[in-house]
């Protein structure tokens, strides 16, 4: 098939991820890229070989197809809608979105223009959570029962030079790492239906602890650590944790595992494409570690190929609109479930994404 051809907006810290997986991928092509600051876009343009535009050039220009969509989370919603104003199909960094709200609007006007959104995290399409599927799927659990999601530290303050975004509306713990968690377990378990949380923010401000602005001191305007219990339609009640508040645990970070009526299933980082994946039931002694089955570990770029895949030919848009969204709706209930003192109940329903073949990315859609 022809490659997609994409334009990337935001020249950021993740921006050499997405950049350096287009020699990975035959399914599109970055052409041009470009940021509010002109500078950084012309640096990155020179370093990667292509062209670096204004934003406003880039969405209009009828050679860029597609938008991949590195801004801050704030900017995420304004940045999708103009690129879907300009005729641009649009896969975007996690979160979605900041509010369900502005989900449904995207998702409105996508369809009205017959376009396509997709959405990171793409690591749902790793060797690793596909083996995991695998596992589930050939029964070697039983049915699934129960999940924990556990992922915490004590902040990026600690370590970005510029953490302030994760402190600011579309930030805290939950928007930045819950998605990687929540995608894979609806890719695992299916639709959540509803959910209870309970969130704090115990400190009002952050210091930044490196850099040029170490010892410069930031508001925090969300929560900083969320709890959530997510009941999924399958059956299935998975403990979510997500945390900038914890110095130190003596649990494993990340605590991630699947709970079945016949055994565990351990899961890969959710963070990164590959393993391990490992089994142990009533019967075993000890873990045993799952060969991979499927081959894809070569990092970001997958929701992009995804997208290209569903642009190009007959394929299920597997990081799409609908699960990003439904995810969203997740993180969300957990505030205003904590906020109301009552459950959630979550109403949209994306279904359980197909898993992907073994071969992925070098399949013909």
């Amino acid at each position: 098939m022809d490659p997609l051809s994409v334009g990337l907006v935001g020249c950021g810290n993740i921006s050499s991820r997405y950049l350096s997986a287009d020699a990975v991928h035959d399914a599109f092509e970055l052409v041009a890229c470009a940021d509010l600051d002109a500078e950084l876009a012309r640096e990155t343009a020179a370093e990667h070989g292509i062209e670096a535009m204004a934003v406003d050039e880039l969405l209009d220009d009828d050679a860029v197809e597609a938008v991949v969509n590195l801004t801050p989370p704030s900017a995420h919603a304004q940045v999708i809608t103009d690129a879907l104003d300009a005729g641009n199909h649009v896969y975007t960094e996690k979160p979605f979105a900041t509010t369900p709200g502005e989900v449904a609007e995207i998702r409105e006007r996508a369809a009205e223009s017959d376009l396509l959104v997709g959405s990171a995290p793409d690591t749902v399409l790793g060797a690793g959570l596909q083996t995991a599927r695998q596992v589930l799927d050939d029964g070697r659990i039983g049915e699934p029962v129960g999940a924990t999601a556990h992922w915490t530290s004590p902040g990026h303050e600690l370590w970005h030079p510029n953490p302030d975004l994760y402190y600011q509306e579309g930030g805290g713990p939950l928007f930045d790492m819950g998605p990687y968690y929540l995608t894979a377990l609806v890719f695992l378990l299916g639709s959540a239906e509803r959910v209870a949380g309970s969130v704090s923010r115990p400190h009002e401000t952050r210091t930044i602890g490196s850099d040029s602005r170490k010892g410069e001191e930031i508001d925090v305007e969300v929560p900083t650590h969320e709890a959530g219990i997510v009941d999924f339609a399958g059956g299935a009640t998975a403990n979510l944790l997500m945390s900038f508040d914890v110095e130190a645990s003596t649990f494993p970070s990340p605590a991630f595992e699947v709970y079945g009526t016949e055994g565990t299933l351990a899961l890969p980082d959710p963070n990164h494409f590959e393993g391990p994946v490992r089994v142990r039931d009533h019967a075993d002694d000890d873990w045993e570690t799952v060969p991979l089955t499927h081959e894809y570990t070569a990092g970001r770029g997958a929701g992009v190929a995804d997208l290209a895949f569903a642009v190009r030919g007959d394929w299920e848009h597997r990081t799409g609109g609908a699960l990003a969204g439904h995810v969203l709706d997740v993180m969300a209930a957990v505030r205003s479930s904590s906020e109301e003192s009552a459950f959630a109940t979550i109403d949209s329903d994306p279904g359980r994404p197909a898993p992907l073949p073994a071969d992925f990315p070098d399949v013909d859609p």
